[in-house]
C-alpha cells in the first residue's frame, strides 16, 4: 500500500466512506469531502450491499474524480464496511465519514495542521448537528474542544466522551501499530475503538473548529433512533463493557473514575425516556446493565446525569419500575423544565416527584447539586 510522508507539503489523507441506503444523501457527503481545502485525498466508498442506488452514485463520482474509488461488498454492517475500506485506502493519514453527513470545507486542513504541529497520533475537532439546512452547535462537544491543545488522556480524560469516528484524523502508523479496527456485527462500534485509540495515543491533538456536520435524520432509520429495542440496548451494554475493560486495563484511577461517572452514563437518559413504553424484557436488561456498571460504590448518584435522570438511574438499579415511570412521565409533562424542588433545613435541595415517597429513596438520589 503506497504511503506518503507527513513531511510532504500535501500529505495524502485516506477517507473511508461506508454507504448503505443513502443515495439521497451521498452526493452532499462526497461533494463536501472532495471540496476540502486540502486536496490530496484518497476516498474509498464502500458500497455495503446497499439496496438502493448508493453504489451507482459512488461509481459516478469515481468516473469523474480520480480521487474516488468504490468497493462493493455484501451487506455486513458499518464496522465491517469501515474495516473493508481500511484494506483499500491509501495515505499516511486516515479519516472516516458517514455517508449521510457533511464535512466543512476546512476541516481536514485544520486537523492536519494540528497533527503536524504537535506530532500527535490523532486529532479531534468539534461537531455540530445538521438539522435540515440548519447547523446547530452541541454544548458538550464545544466544551470538550474549547481550545487548541495537545494532551495525553490522563490530562483530559473527559475526551473519552468524544466517541465519534468521523471528527478526527489518525496517523496510519499509529492506527496499525495499536492494532485498531472496528467491531463488527454490533451497534455503537465507535466507542470501543475510540477508547482504545485514546488510551494508546502518546499525544492527542484538539482543535476548536467544527470539523463535522452530523445529520439528524427524522425517518427512523438512524441507529440512534432505535433505542426501544432489546437488540439495541444489548449492543449498547456490549460496547460499554468493552470500553470499560480497556479503561481499567489502562490502570489510571483518575481516568477510570471520570469514565464511570462522566462518560459511560452520558447517553443513559435517552434510554430512560423509553421506560414507560418498553416491554418487560427490555426493562430487565436495563436493570441488569445499570447494576453491572453502577451497582457498586460508584452508583449513578455520583454521575454527571442531571437530577431527574440520576434519580431514575437509582430507581432502575432498585428495580422500581413504576416509580421510574412516574419520574419519566413527570419529566415529559414538564417539557424541559426541571422537576419541582424542596429546600431542606440545611439549605440544600432535593427533587420532588408526585407520588414518590422521599423516605423510600436514597437521599443522594434526590439531591440537587449547587448550580443545577
Amino acid at each position: 500500500m503506497p504511503r506518503l510522508s507527513l513531511r510532504r507539503s500535501e500529505p495524502l489523507i485516506g477517507v473511508v466512506v461506508p454507504a448503505y441506503d443513502v443515495a439521497g444523501y451521498l452526493p452532499a457527503c462526497l461533494d463536501s469531502i472532495l471540496g476540502q481545502s486540502h486536496r490530496a485525498l484518497d476516498v474509498v466508498v464502500v458500497d455495503d450491499g446497499s439496496p438502493d442506488e448508493s453504489g451507482a452514485v459512488a461509481e459516478e463520482y469515481a468516473a469523474r474524480d480520480p480521487r474516488v474509488r468504490v468497493v462493493h461488498i455484501e451487506n455486513r454492517g458499518l464496522g465491517a464496511a469501515r474495516n473493508e475500506g481500511l484494506r483499500h485506502v491509501r495515505g499516511d493519514v486516515l479519516a472516516f465519514a458517514d455517508s449521510d453527513d457533511v464535512v466543512p470545507p476546512g476541516a481536514y486542513a485544520a486537523m492536519l495542521t494540528q497533527l503536524r504541529r504537535t506530532g500527535a497520533d490523532l486529532v479531534t475537532g468539534d461537531v455540530a448537528r445538521l438539522v435540515g439546512d440548519d447547523v446547530q452547535r452541541i454544548r458538550w462537544m464545544r466544551r470538550l474542544h474549547a481550545d487548541r491543545a495537545s494532551v495525553f488522556i490522563e490530562q483530559r480524560p473527559e475526551l473519552l466522551g468524544d466517541v465519534f469516528a468521523w471528527n478526527k484524523l489518525y496517523r496510519r502508523e499509529f492506527w496499525d501499530g495499536a492494532g485498531l479496527s472496528w467491531p463488527e456485527g454490533v451497534r455503537y462500534e465507535d466507542q470501543p475503538t475510540l477508547t482504545r485509540a485514546y488510551v494508546h495515543a502518546r499525544l492527542i491533538g484538539v482543535v476548536p473548529e467544527v470539523v463535522y456536520h452530523w445529520r439528524v435524520r427524522d425517518d427512523g432509520t438512524s441507529i440512534t433512533q432505535q433505542r426501544a429495542s432489546t437488540a439495541d440496548l444489548r449492543d449498547r451494554w456490549t460496547t460499554k463493557r468493552s470500553s470499560l475493560a480497556t479503561v481499567r486495563d489502562f490502570g489510571s484511577d483518575k481516568v477510570t473514575r471520570v469514565f464511570v461517572d462522566r462518560v459511560l452514563p452520558g447517553d443513559l437518559w435517552r434510554y430512560f425516556l423509553q421506560i414507560p413504553q418498553a416491554d418487560d424484557e427490555w426493562w430487565q436488561l436495563l436493570v441488569s446493565g445499570v447494576r453491572e456498571f453502577w451497582g457498586g460504590e460508584r452508583s449513578l448518584t455520583h454521575s454527571i446525569l442531571p437530577p431527574a435522570h440520576r434519580l431514575t438511574g437509582w430507581l432502575v438499579e432498585q428495580d422500581r419500575r413504576s416509580d421510574a415511570v412516574a419520574v419519566i412521565e413527570q419529566v415529559a409533562a414538564l417539557a424541559g423544565r426541571p422537576l419541582p424542588r424542596v429546600t431542606l433545613p440545611d439549605g440544600s435541595a432535593r427533587v420532588d416527584v408526585p407520588g414518590l415517597d422521599p423516605a423510600t429513596v436514597d437521599p443522594a438520589a434526590l439531591l440537587v447539586r449547587p448550580g443545577e
